[in-house]
């Protein structure tokens, strides 16, 4: 069971508080993009055993999007981040790097 703590409103909860969103930064193409472009940003995500950034929903709490960054296979939670943030910020990504050797 995984101890995430919300960063829009600070509460630590189990993750059954939480709902998973998919894989976070994805950008989406252009309205006149291909079709299989955006059959690429529809349907293909990935899904690594590594490190991997996520958007959750605190949606037993107060039902905001944010980013989280964790090893899929370990589970170890690395760090939470706001879901306007487009890139993961510095202190996540020197944690990630400190503890994979990445």
């Amino acid at each position: 069971m995984l101890l995430i703590q919300c960063p829009c409103c600070g509460v630590e909860a189990e993750e059954t508080e939480f709902a998973p969103g998919g894989e976070a930064h994805i950008l989406r193409p252009d309205s006149g993009c291909a079709d299989a472009d955006w059959s690429a940003y529809l349907f293909e995500r990935k899904n690594p055993r590594a490190v991997h950034h996520e958007r959750w929903r605190h949606a037993f709490g107060c039902g905001k999007w944010f980013h989280m960054a964790r090893h899929t296979h370990t589970l170890e939670v690395f760090g939470v981040y706001g879901a306007r943030e487009t890139t993961p910020p510095q202190e996540i990504l020197d944690r990630i790097a400190e503890r994979t050797g990445a």
